[in-house]
């Protein structure tokens, strides 16, 4: 008798110690899934509190990242942050400027510290030398009529004339002057050729023509 009523308590408390176990194990599966999605919510640096969802989260984050694209593109379109609207600005209220690199054999027009066109020239020979420094466009002519510099010897205008059918005078000492000019030998220009004018093609010097005006200023540099 006392055998039996042992095994009988045996197994009051391994029943005991089963439900026990289960019970714990239920108890901790409960915590656990009750507290997950709030600490994967606060990936981003905080624990956020229950009152928000798993799923609104990935919303916030979309509506962020919209948010942000629609800022730069705005940053983008604005004066501040398009460039090609930076340089329309400064073409509009720049003033033009020649920059002439006698090295180079080349004129640059500048209208503010953009340059819009670069032509060939031909620049002064030895003993004839082009003056470098700081100029300005005295005077603009229409078919001029040149003298040489010389013999005295006088040539009528027109594209046939030495000067071409454009001048664009920036220096003169009182009696000789040097510019711009136009010439009815193109294979001359970039070549040192001249008695200090500026020999350019026919084509090239009318188009300078028109986008200087009297008072431009001319940098000659070598």
């Amino acid at each position: 008798m006392a055998i039996v009523r042992n095994d009988s308590l045996t197994r009051v408390v391994m029943l005991l110690c089963f439900g026990t176990a289960l019970l714990s194990l239920a108890v901790h599966w409960r915590i656990t899934t009750s507290t997950t999605p709030d600490t994967k919510l606060g990936t981003g640096g905080n624990i956020l509190s229950g009152q928000a969802s798993a799923a609104e989260k990935p919303s916030q984050l979309t509506q962020e990242r919209q948010n942000t694209i629609a800022s730069n593109i705005s940053n983008l379109l604005s004066p501040k942050g398009s460039a090609q609207q930076k340089s329309s600005i400064s073409l509009a209220s720049g003033k033009t400027l020649l920059v002439v690199g006698l090295s180079d054999r080349r004129v640059y027009v500048y209208r503010g510290d953009i340059v819009i066109a670069s032509y060939p020239i031909g620049v002064g020979k030895k003993g004839w030398e082009t003056p470098t420094g700081s100029f300005q466009i005295m005077n603009k002519k229409l078919n001029p009529i040149w003298r040489h510099p010389i013999t005295g010897r006088v040539f009528p205008s027109g594209e046939d004339s030495p000067l071409g059918d454009r001048w664009i005078g920036f220096w003169s000492d009182g009696r000789n002057q040097i510019g711009f000019h136009g010439t009815p030998d193109d294979e001359v220009v970039g070549s040192a050729i001249s008695h200090g004018c500026l020999r350019m093609r026919n084509p090239d010097v009318r188009l300078l023509y028109k986008q200087v005006s009297l008072g431009t200023p001319v940098e000659v540099r070598q």
